[in-house]
């Protein structure tokens, strides 16, 4: 019987489809071991983590390390930190880097060419070449905050969120997103009298779905999983991102249960924001191909 190529278009998509199966499992793998992990004494997780049992959840399973975790750190108040702290940088580095972007696209200025050019060699600088600079900067700037005047923005919300609102990648992925869009709806707009930032709002942003969703993800991964800075300009316990509490779970004794529980908890944050931000890219595509 003769295979027709409808057949060799299933045989391949199906074979695809498998390969694509086993890379999400592989990727997976670290989250279910993780999470499963958090439910076993250390004895059990160090015994079943050599064989598959690591993957199961089997064995002596309970709550006790995530109680455990409560007591050993204030883990609530530091899923609260990073969550703010990360959720302000990323709505304000949204709307800054995409006017940045939708200036350097759509508008005629002085200088526009070499202010680009400069942001784009910012990529090539570690931040650990400019963090002691930084650090002696933020800690003689000035504040207004309920307490009136203060110097010294240590020990503080907007020392983790205003050195990060406005960085080049995000300017460039706008920017370059920004490009692709058809110039016509911009001419058209103008010549009906729109303003540039009736322009920005009401024509370029509803069709600025997939960048706002790559440029929101990056951002958000990276403010999340801040270490060095944190460590660097906050020492009040109030202030402190998950990733600088782990630090609370390697002193003394190591509980390795408590440990995956504490890292199962910090996840759940950024596991709501993909499916969130999955479901509004995908409700902002279907809106923009209606509207097209």
């Amino acid at each position: 019987m003769a295979i027709t190529s409808a057949d060799n278009r299933g045989l391949r998509l199906t074979v695809r489809y498998i390969v694509l199966v086993l890379i999400a499992l592989i990727f997976c793998f670290p989250l279910v071991f993780m999470i499963v992990s958090s439910f076993k004494p250390d004895l059990q997780l160090l015994q079943d983590s050599g064989n598959l049992r690591a993957f199961l959840p089997v064995g002596d399973l309970s709550f006790d390390n995530y109680f455990a975790a409560f007591e050993r750190a204030p883990v609530g108040l530091f899923i609260f930190n990073s969550v703010m702290v990360t959720g302000v940088t990323v709505l304000l580095s949204l709307f800054l880097c995409s006017t940045a972007g939708f200036a350097f696209t759509f508008m005629e200025w002085r200088g526009r060419k070499l202010a680009f050019t400069i942001i784009l060699a910012t990529l090539i600088v570690p931040f650990e070449t400019i963090a002691i600079p930084l650090l002696l900067l933020a800690s003689k700037l000035p504040w207004i905050g309920l307490d009136g005047l203060t110097y010294g923005w240590l020990n503080s919300y907007q020392v983790q969120i205003v050195p990060f609102i406005a960085d080049g990648l995000t300017i460039y992925l706008f920017a370059q997103y920004f490009k692709d869009l058809p110039h016509e709806l911009i001419e058209a707009a103008r010549v009906e009298g729109a303003t540039w930032w009736q322009i920005y709002v009401k024509i370029v942003m509803p069709l600025s779905g997939p960048v706002l969703a790559t440029a929101a993800i990056l951002k958000f991964l990276a403010m999340y999983n801040q270490y060095l800075w944190p460590l660097m300009v906050v020492q009040e316990e109030g202030y402190r991102p998950v990733m600088v509490g782990l630090q609370y779970f390697f002193q003394l004794n190591i509980a390795w249960g408590e440990v995956m529980a504490y890292l199962s908890l910090i996840t759940i944050p950024v596991l709501a924001f993909y499916l969130y931000l999955q479901k509004a890219f995908i409700a902002s595509i279907a809106s923009t191909g209606v509207k097209g």
